[in-house]
């Protein structure tokens, strides 16, 4: 049994941390800068971050790893750090972990490659269990107590991190980004995603989505993954409400309040594993895990109660058996960073 397995055994909802980028803007982090290059160059910052949310009662902190492949470091000139970068991410947040007298399970983030994998695009399936294994290989030295596969879009690229896992040692989870009309980028939807991590061998603890848009379409989005027969446990890491400019800044609209009535309604969706993405504050976690702590479930909403409870969906929650594109629509692919 795994650490999370064990933590899940013994609590019935767990509470993921929140954003990483957005957080470590607020104290210098430059945008276009890796943050990855702050566990060697500022690892004091990087504790700040996991110990604000660790005070904040998080019950998982995700390593600060999610662009540690080397496709993503070789854009500044970081690709032969890939092992350096990912064993101090892990060992970061282990220390700050071992400071509490709790179990805290050390989720070692794992964010795309950047690349679109063939026949899409030119990255092989190998070349990229490659570069994922060399990640989840750092990570587990550093102290890594699970992988967790995140902002995915693609099937093919899970399958391949799901594999490098493997073959680190390492259990994993992973989560999908689903923001194209309901959809992740490369086609995918809840429901086909769930079904596709029942068919993986061998199978996540855990999967479900991450950052996307908002509360009510993260909530909308698990609700479809939870009716799937059989579901394994479901994540929702959301993402604080909707970015806007003000100032020349980019704000995200969530109020703790709303954050707090988001980790309720989730749970009344059937999510296990709750936590915040791009946005999300300590202060943000900290009204999650009261209204975690705190909450009586009640019956499973429908879209008109999620609605009303969090706003309105920018865009209709999708429920299709749809695969991921054969090729012939494929989509630009953006370089998503988590947080």
């Amino acid at each position: 049994m795994n650490a999370l397995e064990k933590l899940l055994n013994e609590k019935q909802i767990l509470l993921a941390d929140g954003a990483t980028g957005t957080n470590l803007f607020q104290i210098g982090l430059e945008s276009g800068y890796p943050p990855e290059l702050w566990n060697d160059e500022h690892p004091e910052k990087i504790e700040w971050l996991h110990n604000g949310f660790l005070d904040a009662g998080a019950d998982i902190i995700l390593t600060n790893s999610f662009g540690g492949t080397k496709h993503r470091l070789k854009l500044h000139d970081a690709q032969d750090r890939v092992h350096e970068l990912n064993v101090k991410a892990a060992q970061i947040a282990r220390k700050c972990a071992d400071q509490y007298d709790r179990d805290i399970i050390i989720a070692g983030s794992m964010g795309p490659t950047g690349e679109l994998l063939e026949p899409v695009g030119a990255l092989s399936f190998d070349e990229a269990v490659e570069a994922f294994t060399e990640q989840a290989n750092a990570l587990k030295e550093g102290g890594a107590d699970i992988a967790w596969i995140e902002t995915m879009s693609a099937e093919n690229e899970v399958r391949a991190a799901a594999k490098a896992a493997q073959n680190a040692g390492l259990d994993y989870v992973f989560t999908m980004s689903f923001d194209t009309a309901g959809k992740s980028m490369m086609g995918v939807a809840p429901d086909a995603m769930v079904e596709f991590a029942k068919s993986m061998d061998p199978k996540p603890h855990a999967c479900g989505a991450n950052c996307g848009v908002g509360a009510s379409d993260m909530v909308a989005s698990a609700l479809v993954m939870t009716d799937v027969e059989d579901a394994p446990i479901i994540v929702a890491k959301g993402n604080c409400g909707i970015p806007e400019f003000k100032e020349g800044e980019l704000m995200y609209t969530g109020t703790p309040e709303v954050m707090a009535e988001y980790a309720r309604t989730a749970i009344d969706s059937g999510v296990r594993i709750i936590g915040g993405c791009c946005g999300t504050s300590f202060e943000h976690l900290k009204a999650m895990r009261d209204a975690i702590d705190s909450h009586e479930k009640r019956d499973k909403p429908n879209l008109e109660e999620i609605e009303q409870r969090l706003g309105h969906f920018t865009s209709q929650p999708s429920k299709t058996q749809s695969k991921e594109s054969d090729g012939k629509e494929a989509p630009a692919r953006r370089r998503r960073r988590r947080g």
